[in-house]
């Protein structure tokens, strides 16, 4: 049981006897066990007087148990170090200490784990504090060990008399003594409290009555010399008590090793006497009637047996209400372990996204230190030692492997569809801004992950989870979430959804895919399927099952629009489809949808007429949105057309990382083209400062083909391409194609006109040579 307080306003602390099995021979020792409160851990000594201890228990990653066939009261302490076997004196004091055990680990945990320790006090503290104060009073008055001590007798006593009790009776003998026990010791303080207050009124009367003051003055010297001789004896009987009080101790455990060897002497001498008895009576049952020796020895056989069985029953009925109660500790110790795994998991967690940030910290600072260098590098008014170092700097800096730096995926460089991580740059110069890429999107990464991607997950979860696939509907909800992208737990099954909105199925589907016979397109096809998707996993293969599908998908194609049959370009998008849909028919379908439904008429024919009109509708919104750009491309006689054009014929496919082509596609199939041009837009917004840093042609070209693979931050991208190019009206994208398809129609028939005039004469050129030829012959005939 706990002891009384040994300081003013605290709770009484848990201690007391317990035997420690330890030593080679596995010995029962008795100790005095004590548990400290900021330790959180169970120190033991010889006796309540040591001042050091023998050893300690950590409670913190402890767990506790008791054995079913142990000695009662037995109960074990496991750390990780070793285990502790403590026996109390019956099965209820041991029951109580794992109970309170537990509860000083839990309030431990929830200490260290809490910065406020205000929010740790228990109820039971607050209701006990004012109870304390009571006692504490009388503390002040009387020795704390004359009260510890009469607690501890009456407890004792009290104990004494409930285990006379039967043990039907014992626990609520058990309830009566803790009942009563505060009761006891509030009569006692109000009689302490009583005799303190007579006596001060019995002094305060007679120093009244002393008439003079110098009369009143000795008195209260008197009162003094009383008060330090008082204090002396004090000190000399705390003194002696304490040495007592010791002795007691001593005694006491000298009594409880003589009581435990006359217990293990009073079983051995019942074990002989039972032996003895069992002997006496085989004896005379012998002597009386040596006939029957047969028939008694078999009834005494069927006694013995029955007597077995009988105890074996009675020993199976403690063994279920052993493990009735070893159940209900076990889960209540279930129950505590996983409060403090999830105290721990919240901890990890924490401890991880602290990690996080300061590896995208430490990538952001690498990542600068080594545009510095760059930047240095291109420096021309280093000399040569300067120009030297720099390179040695950069070459240490590009020793190691790309890979060994960037651990985006511990398997492979590839995301999760196939696609690199980090592009592959043929130049040899380009390394080190391979690096700085590489370091770029792994910080954007890391510092993304938590603030953006799980908020997303999680809206996408909420918007989904009570819809259907047959409830979805076009709203502005979901057109704000397809911005930002979906991820990749529900791309395929949204994907499918808006190409079946964009493009009905087809009703001759059936007849599409019966049709096995050669296509006048599949020798082009067969020519396009190994150039197709060549940095990704699942077609870098000539056998992978992949370009098989891929074939099969474009065949159909070709049968299903035989106007345009096959185009350069479709074999992209039609892998893109496979890649996330994983599926030949909806793949099909969605090549379908963006040739005939989403993307322009005449957009994949032989004259790409559409295609022309977008790329000069293009350059009016660069014009608008950038001009500074436009003009700077005008001054160098660029034309972005040339690199452009393929961006709107594959939907900047193998131009884009795939964690922006991907978002970039799901905005695209629910809002149609104007995202195209608002991403393009948005790749040169991104990057125009770079671009008016060049002043020569052949580099701006050279940047041109390579700069949308440095793109590293995507929400950046997104957010210029959805807020900073707006307004982008829909109707005047359709105005403006209108305008430039008509004049583009003007130009292809002034330029048909032409060819035709060109032919004519081109022929009469030839007739009048062949009638020269003729009239020759003529004349020499």
């Amino acid at each position: 049981w706990g002891c009384a307080p040994q300081s003013e306003t605290l709770p009484p602390r848990l201690c007391g006897f317990l035997q420690k099995q330890g030593g080679p021979l596995k010995a029962w020792k008795q100790r005095w066990f004590t548990y400290e409160e900021k330790k959180n851990q169970l120190f033991y000594y010889r006796t309540p007087q040591d001042v050091t201890p023998l050893g300690r228990v950590e409670l913190s990653g402890a767990t506790f148990t008791y054995p079913l066939r142990g000695e009662r009261g037995t109960f074990h302490i496991k750390t990780p170090e070793r285990t502790f076997i403590l026996k109390a004196l019956t099965q209820e004091l041991m029951l109580y200490w794992l109970q309170q055990l537990q509860v000083k680990r839990w309030q431990h945990r929830q200490i260290s784990t809490c910065p406020d320790p205000t929010n740790n006090n228990t109820a039971g503290e607050k209701l006990t504090g004012s109870y304390w104060s009571k006692i504490n009073c009388f503390h002040s008055q009387y020795p704390c060990h004359v009260f510890s001590s009469l607690i501890l007798t009456l407890l004792w006593f009290g104990f004494c008399l409930v285990m006379f009790l039967p043990p039907s009776q014992r626990e609520l003998g058990n309830l009566l003594i803790l009942v009563l026990f505060p009761f006891q010791e509030l009569v006692w303080i109000l009689h302490k409290s009583l005799e303190a207050a007579q006596l001060e009124k019995r002094t305060c009367a007679e120093f009244l009555a002393e008439k003079g003051e110098q009369e009143r003055l000795e008195l209260l010297r008197h009162r003094e010399r009383q008060t330090a001789d008082l204090r002396g004896r004090l000190d000399e009987v705390k003194v002696e008590a304490e040495a007592l009080r010791s002795s007691l101790a001593q005694r006491d455990t000298q009594v409880v090793e003589l009581q435990e060897k006359l217990k293990t002497l009073t079983e051995k001498n019942n074990a002989k006497q039972e032996v003895i008895i069992k002997l006496s009576d085989q004896m005379s049952a012998y002597l009386s009637n040596p006939r029957r020796q047969g028939s008694s020895s078999s009834s005494v056989l069927d006694s013995q047996t029955f007597r077995q069985l009988q105890q074996e029953i009675e020993n199976m009925k403690d063994d279920i209400e052993a493990y009735k109660t070893q159940n209900k500790f076990l889960n209540s110790e279930i129950h505590q372990l996983t409060k403090l795994w999830r105290s721990s998991s919240e901890q990890e967690k924490s401890l991880m996204e602290k990690c996080a940030y300061l590896e995208a910290t430490n990538c952001q600072v690498e990542s600068k230190y080594l545009g510095f260098l760059r930047k240095v590098q291109e420096t021309k008014s280093l000399d040569p030692a300067q120009r030297v170092a720099v390179q040695k700097m950069i070459e240490d800096a590009l020793k190691g492997e790309l890979k060994s730096v960037i651990k985006l995926n511990t398997v492979s460089g590839h995301d999760d569809y196939g696609f690199k991580i980090i592009p592959d740059y043929e130049v040899e110069d380009m390394k080190l801004l391979a690096k700085i890429q590489a370091l770029e999107i792994r910080s954007h990464t890391l510092l993304h992950q938590e603030g953006v991607e799980r908020p997303l997950l999680s809206r996408w979860a909420q918007y989904l989870a009570s819809r259907s696939d047959d409830d979805l509907c076009a709203s502005p909800e979901l057109k704000a979430l397809l911005r930002g992208g979906i991820p990749q737990e529900y791309r395929q099954r949204v994907w499918r959804w808006m190409i079946r909105v964009g493009h009905l199925s087809c009703p001759h589907l059936s007849g599409c895919r019966s049709r096995t016979s050669p296509h006048s397109a599949s020798r082009q096809i067969e020519l396009d399927l190994h150039r197709t998707l060549t940095t990704n996993q699942h077609f870098s293969s000539p056998s992978s099952p992949a370009l098989q599908q891929l074939r099969r998908v474009l065949l159909a194609f070709s049968w299903q629009d035989p106007a345009i049959g096959y185009c350069q370009g479709l074999n992209r998008l039609a892998a893109i489809a496979l890649l996330v849909l994983q599926s030949e028919e909806d793949a099909f379908w969605c090549l379908v949808a963006v040739v005939e439904a989403i993307m322009p008429q005449d957009y994949y024919t032989k004259s790409l007429v559409a295609s022309q009109v977008d790329q000069r509708v293009l350059k009016d919104f660069l014009a608008e949105k950038l001009p500074r750009l436009s003009a700077h491309f005008e001054d160098h006689n660029i034309d972005v057309s040339l690199i452009t054009f393929n961006w709107f014929l594959v939907v900047f496919v193998e131009s884009l990382p795939s964690d922006i082509l991907l978002p970039l596609w799901d905005a695209f199939l629910f809002e149609g083209t104007k995202v195209i041009f608002r991403y393009a837009l948005a790749l040169f917004k991104y990057k125009e400062d770079d671009f008016l840093k060049i002043h020569d042609s052949v580099e701006i070209y050279h940047f041109l083909r390579f700069f949308t693979k440095t793109i590293s931050d995507s929400r950046k991208l997104t957010n210029i391409a959805f807020y900073d190019m707006n307004p982008f009206p829909s109707r005047q994208l359709k105005n403006r194609r209108a305008l430039h398809l008509e004049r583009l129609q003007a130009e292809l028939r002034e330029l048909e006109e032409q060819q035709k005039e060109f032919v004519t004469e081109n022929n009469q050129h030839k007739d009048k040579e062949l009638d020269g030829m003729v009239s020759e012959d003529d004349d020499e005939i």
